[in-house]
């Protein structure tokens, strides 16, 4: 039996481990670390290693703060410190196959997450070279410079070609790549498939509530850099510790948050991601779009909850709060309280999970030249049975990794086998075959599977809310 599987990457041999079956290849650097000179540049190339390097750990994650409060507590995070962080971790049941890909981008608001806070055994379990990756955050990521822009996005991109040019030696397809990812690993994926850089680098798309649409213009980007500038008293970035960045990073969100004024913030103001891709008409020309990759997309029932319940808000948001922000993302306040049901936070919650999550999956797939489409809408019994299917839920059903408590304190721990297993198998399905198992979503039927403790599809789900939103952006 072996146990310590070695590969010949392109950059030198690596040494693994093996687990349940599975073998793991972690820590290993797809560019070189992007520090010093490297800092505030593109990726650069990977200097080759003598001898075999051990991979049997998780490399340094990139730069960052704890999440705020209460996420800290709700959200599991990983943080190893040093340099060499733009690295990634390969999972596979047999170097010798050639079998399909998963590139696993994480989420985190563009400043949090890592790669090494997923568990991705159960997809190499199930005949898949599962991929997980790091990319540069925060200031360091994503700080708009004109001619310099979307550096987070631009490691992605390293990562898959570093996919492409050493998977099979790892048992994998680099024909046959699925990239996959959440949140703010969503919106890379969304945005990955507007950059010509990426064409040819992946053949299918999973994108777990998000899409491009929360890309600002490099005018709102100006502004939060003047922003930055401004909390930092300097606009000499490269000269701030790392610390002290990271830190600046959360204080000047939560001053978005706090006063969305569209003067001060541009596009953020509804967005509330200081630090995101760039449509800078360089790395991301705008006008571009690869509709030949097919895309499984979709968003959770109540994601906004995770932003409202934790903190005790919901229920103190008044009629007053809510038309406020209403009108904010665009909508008459008469119609949309006729459309949206329950109490005022509750119709808050839901019309921002309509506008930051739901709608624009739907415009994607509408987009796409083949495009399929669902909705998570299981709702754990945590906090009192209010938080719903929020935002991060679906995380542990698509991974199939219910037994390892990392969302215990969000989700609880009687989490249904089942429909994890109906979940993960979509997305194996999807990567394996290029079908997860239901109808393709279309504007005739708008087919969507809905998984919950009984999964089924639905054709056109509230469709008065989705015509609420017609014509707004």
């Amino acid at each position: 039996m072996i146990t310590s599987p070695t590969v010949d990457a392109r950059h030198g041999a690596v040494r693994g481990a093996v687990t349940g079956g599975v073998l793991t290849f972690k820590g290993i650097p797809y560019a070189a670390p992007p520090v010093g000179s490297n800092r505030f540049r593109p990726p650069q190339p990977v200097e080759p290693w003598a001898g075999t390097r051990d991979a049997t750990n998780f490399g340094p994650t990139a730069p960052k703060a704890p999440y705020a409060p209460p996420l800290d507590a709700l959200i599991y995070e990983v943080d190893i410190p040093g340099d060499d962080y733009l690295n990634l971790n390969v999972y596979t049941p047999d170097v010798s196959a050639r079998l399909p890909v998963m590139v696993w981008i994480h989420g985190g608001a563009f400043v949090n997450g890592s790669s090494s806070a997923y568990n991705p055994t159960a997809f190499a379990r199930d005949g898949v070279v599962a991929v997980t990756i790091n990319y540069r955050l925060g200031i360091d990521g994503f700080l708009y410079h004109p001619g310099n822009a979307n550096r987070g996005l631009l490691d992605q991109i390293a990562a898959l070609e570093w996919v492409r040019d050493n998977i099979t030696a790892f048992g994998g397809d680099p024909d046959q790549v699925t990239v996959f990812g959440e949140s703010a690993g969503a919106m890379s994926v969304g945005v990955l498939l507007k950059m010509p850089k990426a064409a040819g680098l992946f053949q299918r798309a999973i994108l777990q509530s998000g899409t491009a649409d929360h890309a600002i213009s490099p005018a709102s980007a100006e502004l939060v850099k003047a922003r930055f500038a401004a909390h930092l008293g300097t606009d000499d970035f490269a000269a701030i510790p790392i610390n002290e960045l990271v830190v600046a990073q959360q204080e000047v969100r939560g001053e978005a948050m706090a006063k969305p004024d569209p003067l001060l913030w541009g596009e953020v103001a509804k967005t509330m991601l200081a630090l995101c891709p760039v449509i800078d008409g360089d790395t991301v020309p705008g006008a571009y779009f690869n509709s030949d990759v097919d895309i499984l997309i979709g968003s959770n029932a109540e994601e906004f909850r995770l932003y409202l319940v934790p903190l005790g808000v919901m229920d103190h948001i008044t009629d007053e709060i809510l038309t406020t922000n209403l009108v904010r993302y665009g909508l008459d306040p008469a119609e949309a309280q006729a459309v949206y049901e329950g109490s005022s936070g509750e119709k808050m919650a839901q019309a921002l999970t309509d506008w930051h999550f739901r709608i624009p999956a739907i415009r994607l797939a509408e987009t796409a030249k083949t495009a399929y489409m669902y909705e998570f809408a299981w709702q754990p019994g945590t906090f009192g049975g209010k938080l719903g299917a929020c935002h991060a839920a679906e995380l542990p059903f698509v991974f199939d990794n219910l037994a390892d408590n990392s969302f215990a304190t969000l989700l609880g721990t009687d989490l249904p086998q089942h429909l994890a297993d109906a979940v993960h198998s979509a997305w194996v399905s999807f990567a394996t075959t290029g079908n997860p198992g239901w109808f393709r979503y279309d504007t005739g039927n708008r087919s969507t599977m809905r998984f919950d403790i009984d999964s089924e599809v639905v054709l056109d789900p509230r469709p008065a809310e989705r015509t609420l939103w017609e014509g707004i952006r």
